[in-house]
């Protein structure tokens, strides 16, 4: 089994290139998930040479790419046309920056059945599914939103039977917090789960709010004994563009390193414990 370690950017929102790189490296980890937005320095806007001088100088770095984290809505009411669209940009930018997936949501809404919501999602991603085989870059369906559970996501990708191409983004609060309990997302996803971001929260009202990783309610001893016959990235996802008021990313990261080298597959340590 192989775990890689990585983070997402989102815990760092509008931070440059050269600070995301020197988190990275300052705490070991293998890659970075960095965010697809307008506010950041990787956009779907961007010309493509400056997107290729971002993929290399994280090569130059010694780190790569787990993801790109995208807003495409795959079950999305919207029409067809332009969810496709977003999502080939997407897997372009991946292409120009050597990244190794990206991440779409589900975004169904309420108004459409299941049935209506697996077809828009199959139908969409299969339109651009020979350009991820081309390029070789996975498209990630996150546990989220209208589909927060395995089950639920994996009902988005397994008709097209391609995991080594479109599989699912397990993020370890959604399932849980929604009734699914952990052991039960992973033999749902079996071999459709290549990812898995990390994260704890506490219940505060009606809302999560983010906590440091072993401080909050999401089991995460469990997720790790579960997590045992799983390879892919590891990646924290510290919400602080979303919630601006929690600690800094690196206070939440050195905790998230500290679950992977406790959980990761004895086979995988080794002697230096900065190496991921």
């Amino acid at each position: 089994m192989t775990w890689k370690f990585s983070f997402s950017t989102l815990g760092m929102p509008g931070a440059p290139l050269d600070e995301v790189i020197d988190v990275a490296t300052a705490h070991g980890c293998a890659g970075v998930e960095l965010r697809v937005h307008a506010d950041e320095f990787l956009h779907l806007d961007l010309d493509g040479s400056e997107a290729r001088t971002i993929g290399q100088r994280i090569q130059q770095a010694g780190l790569e790419i787990s993801a790109l984290a995208g807003y495409a809505r795959v079950c999305s009411p919207a029409p067809d046309s332009e969810v496709i669209d977003e999502m080939a940009s997407l897997l372009t930018l991946a292409e120009q920056t050597s990244a190794h997936a990206v991440r779409v949501f589900p975004g169904g809404d309420a108004e459409a059945d299941a049935e209506e919501h697996r077809s828009r999602a199959v139908r969409r991603i299969s339109a651009v599914l020979p350009q991820a085989r081309e390029c070789g870059v996975q498209v990630l369906v996150e546990t989220h939103d209208s589909h927060a559970t395995g089950r639920a996501a994996l009902n988005l990708v397994r008709e097209i039977q391609d995991p080594e191409h479109v599989s699912v983004l397990w993020d370890g609060l959604h399932p849980w917090r929604h009734g699914e309990a952990s052991r039960e997302t992973r033999e749902a996803l079996r071999s459709y789960c290549s990812y898995f971001q990390v994260k704890d929260a506490v219940l505060r009202g009606d809302r999560w709010v983010p906590v440091i990783p072993g401080s909050g309610e999401v089991p995460l001893s469990e997720q790790g004994r579960i997590l045992q016959d799983f390879s892919g990235w590891i990646s924290l996802e510290w919400e602080r563009a979303w919630h601006p008021h929690i600690e800094p990313l690196q206070d939440a990261l050195s905790a998230a390193s500290e679950w992977f080298h406790a959980w990761r597959p004895p086979s995988l340590q080794s002697p230096s414990p900065a190496g991921c």
